[in-house]
């Protein structure tokens, strides 16, 4: 199952497509309104506003098709889904390389109405465009449907309601892609009868190691009643693993609505992760991220120099601070700062610093107050390990603390951290795993409400601080 390959084909169609769909509606263009009055309908290549065209369409359709998320998950499209994204995307795309590129104008469109214009131009762009991807996924489909491409499927529960999933999902008529490669049950008891048809994996301790050596892509929960009140902790285990959870349904769920159908034909699932923006969203703020970041670094650059030298003349060490901070899914990364504090102000061990810290030098606090030691973390987001909004990212000796009083907080590993966030403007910086814990709830209700106006929101009131030099 190669994914760049999969990702390819759909790339290479849609730039085809729209090079051949700005072709065929130039031709038509000039064969319905200006052969008569000009006594030609050839292609002539090097006709001004057919090569900007042939020059910019192809990718501007590549960008406004990656930028909605098309490109995401290449596996797992459904073809309904694939129609209604396709007619969107080119309406709006449509409309705006209209206007941009005035293809209303007289020369190109004689004297037709500039509505029906527009719609021819829709009409060539959605036909050449959703045919050879109707044709691809219909391929894959099928493909996944007969088993030839599939996703490691790890099952969590040993008994029944395990067994029952299990021959509910491999009898299906239509295959649904799942691989299931194994299962682990939920206590240190004996593995259970699922044993008889699965390989017994271990236990839900060792379900994070399984994730990454067996590559697994699904996970279905498939516990008894009696052993729901691990649901929690299941949860929690497997929130910041890039993997797509599943559940099976009580009657309760399915009477309360929490039943969701991805498939007539499919075993009927609660999907347990989700996508916490839209996919236009979400690369949308990846783009400003590198956008803002790459200005940030250039502009700071005279105030960086400045900084640099006030580091070097008061106090001893380097001018930059760098040690390991937990990512996103749980990936560890070097994150950097300027210096705030003496040299060897952590050789006791990791501490959190506060107003009063006595590790922090004259001219830290200066840069603290304004938070201009965080101006290499711009670095972080240029890499990719940090994003301008999102939960301050963390050392694991102090995750550890965390997670044995509040385990909820693995589900901010779900999301990039950020340079500032909700919990940092609301609270501030935190003294101790105390603090730390009560700033969690605000950054656990921004992944619930995550969205590009909040992250606009949280920057606004980021620069305020630094203005009024609020900071620490």
């Amino acid at each position: 199952m190669n994914r760049k390959l999969q990702r390819f084909k759909y790339l290479f169609a849609d730039f085809i497509s729209a090079l051949a769909a700005w072709t065929v509606f130039y031709l038509y263009r000039k064969h319905t309104h200006i052969s008569g009055a000009s006594g030609s309908s050839s292609l002539n290549l090097l006709d001004d506003l057919y090569l900007r065209g042939s020059l910019v369409f192809p990718v501007f359709w590549l960008f406004v098709y990656a930028i909605t998320g098309y490109y995401n998950d290449v596996f797992r499209k459904s073809r309904l889904s694939e129609l209604w994204q396709t007619i969107g995307n080119t309406l709006i795309g449509s409309g705006f390389l209209f206007f941009v590129f005035r293809l209303g104008r007289t020369e190109l469109a004689g004297m037709a109405d500039p509505l029906s214009i527009y719609f021819s131009f829709f009409a060539f762009q959605f036909l050449f465009t959703y045919i050879p991807r109707l044709v691809i996924t219909t391929t894959t489909t099928h493909q996944v449907h007969r088993g030839k491409i599939g996703f490691n499927t790890l099952l969590i529960g040993s008994n029944s309601k395990a067994v029952d999933a299990w021959r509910e999902v491999v009898s299906q008529k239509r295959g649904s892609g799942n691989l299931f490669i194994g299962f682990v049950n939920v206590n240190h008891n004996p593995a259970g009868i699922l044993a008889n048809y699965l390989p017994h994996l271990g236990n839900l301790d060792d379900v994070r190691t399984i994730i990454i050596e067996k590559e697994v892509e699904e996970v279905i929960i498939a516990i008894e009643t009696s052993e729901h009140d691990m649901i929690n902790s299941i949860i929690n285990r497997l929130i910041d693993t890039n993997v797509v959870i599943k559940a099976i349904p009580s009657m309760h769920d399915i009477l309360t609505g929490r039943v969701r159908m991805n498939s007539i034909l499919g075993t009927p699932l609660i999907s347990v992760s989700h996508n916490l923006m839209p996919a236009w969203q979400e690369n949308v703020k990846s783009f400003i991220d590198y956008l803002i970041a790459s200005l940030a670094l250039i502009i700071t650059l005279p105030l960086s120099l400045f900084l640099a030298a006030g580091i070097k003349l008061t106090s001893k060490g380097p001018v930059f601070y760098s040690h390991e901070r937990i990512g996103r899914y749980g990936r560890p990364f070097i994150i950097y700062k300027f210096r705030s504090m003496y040299l060897d102000a952590e050789k006791d061990g990791p501490g959190l610093s506060s107003r009063t810290d006595g590790r922090i030098t004259s001219f830290g606090k200066f840069m603290r107050k304004a938070r201009l030691d965080e101006i290499p973390n711009f670095i972080n987001v240029l890499k990719g390990d940090m994003s301008l909004v999102g939960p301050r990212p963390e050392r694991k000796h102090f995750i550890d603390q965390i997670v044995q009083i509040a385990p909820h907080y693995l589900h901010l590993l779900k999301v990039k951290p950020g340079i500032t966030s909700w919990g940092q403007v609301k609270y501030g910086y935190a003294g101790n795993v105390e603090q730390m814990i009560h700033r969690l709830k605000y950054d656990l209700i921004y992944l619930d409400n995550m969205s590009l106006f909040i992250d606009f929101k949280i920057m606004i009131y980021t620069f305020l601080t630094i203005v009024k030099r609020k900071g620490i």
